[in-house]
């Protein structure tokens, strides 16, 4: 039952991320946009106060890495562009299909692991890889974003992507 229940929170979160996402290319882009979802994902961690959802340094670091490697997907697909003398996060096609994949993915790794590691694990290692794919993703958004910030302030603008 947990199994199920957490599941549909999970496809409920990933369409409510794409449609904020979606939204979000509508309007400009600041450093707080970028920066800010991270940290209010960072209170997640208490999590790791109790017991059950507590993981060995093994999955950690296979957690860490797995969402590292995802992020490279992310940060390939989110590009900034330059529209009316402000920075807009660029819609990508790909993002959503993107997004779609990675949440079924995982969807389907957490039916198939679940039988062999506790939920609360299972939990904490899930959290740990959404974390170790969005810290990477916001950095590398962020350093394009001041990129674009400087091409803004200091040269004559450009309508083109970075």
């Amino acid at each position: 039952m947990w199994l199920i229940a957490s599941s549909i929170f999970a496809v409920v979160m990933g369409v409510s991320v794409i449609m904020i996402r979606l939204k979000a290319a509508k309007k400009p882009t600041s450093v707080k946009k970028i920066i800010l979802p991270p940290i209010f994902m960072s209170t997640g961690s208490l999590m790791y106060l109790f017991p059950q959802f507590r993981i060995t340094p093994m999955e950690m670091l296979e957690s860490i890495m797995l969402g590292m490697l995802c992020s490279i997907i992310l940060i390939k697909t989110s590009r900034f562009e330059i529209r009316d003398n402000e920075i807009y996060l660029k819609r990508s096609k790909a993002f959503v299909y993107i997004l779609v994949t990675l949440l079924i993915v995982r969807l389907i790794v957490k039916a198939i692991l679940s039988t062999t590691i506790h939920v609360g694990q299972l939990s904490g290692m899930f959290f740990l890889l959404a974390f170790s794919m969005i810290v990477p993703w916001r950095i590398a958004m962020y350093i394009q974003y001041k990129k674009m910030l400087n091409q803004l302030n200091d040269g004559p603008i450009q309508t083109n992507s970075l």
